[in-house]
């Protein structure tokens, strides 16, 4: 078991990290104080751990079509049906959507009621149940509503991952993928318990000293702003890691085109994410318009329908925010993007 902590002084907490990482919660819930937990499970009811404690299971389901404020309204009635309190618990059991829209909830809830993640996919694990940012989507752009609100612990457990098919475990190596270039280092070939500490202990760093986006938190958006984009103007065909590594080689090739970094620094971007099993190049039909209305939306944009785009990009002082990034450039890096048609794994 590998455990990482996230230090933010009086709300500091613990990722536990390895083989049944999710039979702790009882004795998370004990520490919290709660009297009573309900459960968001997208999982199976033989997959949720003992609380300890009266518990109320809500289901849900996984993906983006539920990451709604309808879904966070449906959540918090389910609470205050079973008498959730100020002083209770919620849980969230499932992947890197339903991490966001109950944390989201817990949030609202009663102004704020502990929450506690058990993130049952690769993708989940190294990212979403990790750093306090929970959100939900409109149908103008990802995660536009959400809050900050950090769990009390998170469970991650990796008996959980035994069952996933292939194409989740590639979704959940594009955040790996992108931690490569933000300070984790070359985490390919390690074992995944590894490779999740490497990325959650990145984070936990980065969210210790930037709690919210004032600034260096914004590295953790690399690949962030193509990869959304392409979610949304999919449909959510693609999904959210297999964008971020397309949205990865982008940011290279973006930062190449202008003259941040050099043609080898640009090819590793594709090296690395290809590795992973991820596909590198826009899908066939991805539309430029489309793809830089959907940009210029983006959380991270202050300029609105005017002047550059902002862009998380390398450079010769390491990865940094970008703004103004002129449109003829994003424009030229996208026509310079290889096409394919998608292949889910």
């Amino acid at each position: 078991m590998r455990t990482v902590t996230v230090e933010l002084g009086a709300r500091a907490y613990d990722v536990h990290i390895g083989p049944g990482a999710r039979h702790r919660l009882a004795g998370v819930i004990a520490a919290i104080g709660a009297r009573r937990v309900a459960v968001v499970s997208a999982r199976p009811p033989e997959v949720v751990p003992e609380t300890g404690v009266p518990t109320h299971v809500v289901a849900a389901r996984d993906g983006e079509p539920d990451k709604t404020l309808a879904q966070v309204e449906r959540l918090c009635r389910e609470f205050a049906g079973f008498g959730l309190t100020r002083s209770d618990a919620v849980v969230s059991l499932g992947g890197g959507t339903t991490t966001d829209t109950v944390g989201l909830a817990a949030a609202l809830y009663h102004r704020g009621v502990a929450v506690v993640h058990l993130p049952t996919t690769l993708l989940a694990q190294v990212d979403a149940s990790v750093g306090g940012k929970t959100a939900v989507n409109l149908p103008e752009g990802k995660n536009l509503v959400g809050a900050y609100w950090q769990p009390s612990a998170v469970l991650c457990d990796t008996d959980l991952l035994a069952t996933l098919p292939a194409r989740e475990w590639v979704n959940g190596y594009g955040e790996i993928a992108r931690c490569h270039f933000i300070g984790a280092g070359d985490l390919r070939g390690l074992e995944v318990v590894e490779q999740i500490a490497a990325s959650v202990g990145l984070k936990a760093s980065v969210v210790a000293a930037d709690e919210r986006d004032g600034g260096l938190r914004h590295i953790l958006n690399y690949g962030h702003t193509l990869g959304h984009a392409l979610e949304l103007t999919t449909g959510f065909a693609l999904r959210h890691g297999e964008a971020v590594g397309v949205g990865t080689v982008f940011a290279g090739r973006l930062a190449g085109h202008l003259g941040r970094i050099g043609p080898q620094r640009v090819a590793e971007h594709e090296a690395v994410v290809a590795s992973y099993g991820l596909q590198t190049g826009l899908p066939d039909g991805a539309d430029a318009d489309a793809l830089v209305a959907v940009m210029r939306a983006d959380k991270k944009a202050t300029s609105g329908s005017e002047g550059g785009l902002t862009f998380v990009l390398d450079g010769p002082g390491g990865v940094e925010l970008v703004r103004d990034v002129p449109e003829p450039a994003v424009r030229a890096a996208l026509a310079a993007m290889p096409r394919a048609a998608y292949q889910p794994q």
